[in-house]
């Protein structure tokens, strides 16, 4: 794992864009267990968490029956990917360990678990408003990297789902969602 603040910026602007094209909270989404309320609860539950550890803070809370989405839920999402971005900007952020819940983790994980959040989720939003996402090759690379490193934990612990066979002369980003998943031809 490597510095991707650069790439963090990128991410959350068309994480952002892409949300304000759902068409309504209650649409489908391409994450399986989540409509787009549901992924905006999710997002809007842990960037918080993800920006404490980014920062060094501690942060932890299981996730239950949380309902964060209210009509201000654009304005929160924004302030959050900011908060996100910036606790992740500095290369320092991505050195040594952080806690991150119970557990320490390397920063750089952390990193590329935010980094993820705003490619995954932000294609999962995309599917939802009809529109397609724009993410670099870098990020599609990192987030890829990061999905392989992780994916057998990931699916074990029902973060991830069953990895999607993707052709390997596919696309970074399809091939990331396929090992995060995802089925980018569905």
């Amino acid at each position: 794992m490597s510095d991707h603040s650069a790439l963090l910026a990128p991410a959350a602007t068309e994480l952002l864009r892409v949300a304000a094209a759902v068409p309504s909270l209650d649409a489908h989404t391409g994450c399986a267990d989540y409509d787009v309320r549901g992924l905006l609860d999710h997002l809007l539950y842990w960037g918080p968490r993800l920006a404490a550890a980014g920062r060094r803070e501690s942060s932890a809370a299981p996730e239950s029956d949380v309902a964060l989405v209210e009509d201000d839920w654009p304005a929160l999402l924004e302030k959050q990917t900011e908060e996100l971005v910036a606790a992740f900007a500095s290369a320092s952020a991505w050195t040594g360990t952080v806690t991150f819940g119970p557990a320490e983790l390397p920063a750089a994980v952390v990193g590329d678990m935010v980094l993820g959040e705003f490619v995954l989720h932000g294609w999962d939003l995309a599917r939802a408003s009809g529109t397609t996402l724009s993410c670099s090759d870098d990020a599609a690379a990192a987030v890829l990297a990061s999905a392989v490193a992780m994916g057998e934990r990931a699916r074990s612990t029902g973060v991830y789902g069953a990895e999607v066979p993707v052709p390997v002369t596919a696309p970074l980003l399809d091939r990331a969602l396929g090992a995060s998943g995802r089925d980018p031809y569905a």
